[in-house]
């Protein structure tokens, strides 16, 4: 496993997110109160990306067709989907940049 840069902590405001690509996988990256959760960013009711859908509380809601996923667990918690999205670790190194722990 392999520690990936993302995006400045900063950049991410508490709310909103940030994509990265590793080796052809979309991960998105969203700020919830300041800790930070990725998830592959591929809803698996239908395969559109999970970015960019509204965020309550620590689920995103996928824009396509409604479907809810935990942040935290990736658990799938609303039909249309039933399988959950992979995680993954993140953390804030020292120079403050936002890092995934991935071997996709």
């Amino acid at each position: 496993m392999t520690w990936h840069p993302v995006a400045p902590a900063a950049s991410i405001a508490p709310g909103d997110y940030a994509q990265t690509e590793i080796d052809a996988q979309l991960i998105a990256v969203f700020n919830i109160g300041g800790k930070f959760y990725a998830i592959d960013d591929l809803c698996t009711h239908d395969g559109g990306e999970l970015a960019g859908g509204a965020v309550e509380d620590d689920v995103v809601i996928c824009p396509r067709h409604g479907a809810r996923f935990c942040l935290r667990t990736g658990a799938a918690l609303t039909p249309p989907a039933y399988e959950p999205v992979r995680t993954y670790q993140t953390r804030v190194n020292d120079e403050g940049m936002v890092e995934i722990l991935a071997d996709v």
